[in-house]
């Protein structure tokens, strides 16, 4: 899942970056040069649905999601243990109706030949054939982990289902931060 969720996060920072760029050329041309690319817009709505369900998968699998943890911490282990198991059980049933909403979509787009209403005039099924591989991909994502912390509820190893799918403490969060800082200063030199 680690694997996973680094390509995910590399191919959406990746994306965002290069539309910040087109964004930024857009908007300089049109600026001084009384010029546009044209459907940048447009190429954005893609970019932004396109990875999306990749930033869906970063967040789960890095626990990055926001939690409110307030008497989550006060809790015995086992309770705390099932409410991660039913948080991670919504994600995924979330994830799969996002799926289903997704391939309804691309039904529909396929069987009405359905194209974009801008200049570019793209037929959809592409950018939304992209769309649906995301959205499967964060589903498959979002299913495993479910299935993994499910399998230890199954085993009863309430202690390791809480440390890999709870919320972390304040403590660990400053702790993971300042590793992430570190890092990133040896990086830079």
């Amino acid at each position: 899942m680690e694997r996973l969720s680094r390509f995910s996060g590399i191919v959406f920072g990746v994306s965002m970056l290069l539309l910040s760029v087109l964004i930024c050329a857009e908007v300089l041309l049109r600026k001084f040069f009384a010029f546009s690319l044209g459907g940048v817009d447009e190429l954005g709505g893609y970019a932004v649905a396109i990875v999306a369900p990749l930033a869906f998968v970063v967040a789960a699998a890095d626990s990055a999601h926001i939690r409110i943890n307030l008497l989550h911490t006060q809790l015995p282990v086992q309770l705390r243990a099932l409410l991660n198991l039913l948080a991670f059980a919504s994600l995924a049933l979330l994830a799969l109706f996002l799926l289903y909403f997704t391939v309804t979509t691309v039904q529909d787009t396929l069987n009405y030949r359905s194209i974009a209403q801008t200049p570019w005039a793209t037929p959809l099924i592409y950018p939304q054939s992209v769309w649906l591989l995301a959205m499967a991909i964060f589903a498959a994502a979002a299913l495993i982990m479910f299935l993994r912390a499910l399998k230890l509820a199954v085993e009863r190893d309430w202690t390791t289902l809480d440390r890999k799918y709870g919320p972390g403490s304040a403590d660990e969060e400053v702790v993971a931060e300042l590793e992430d800082l570190k890092k990133r200063q040896e990086i830079s030199r």
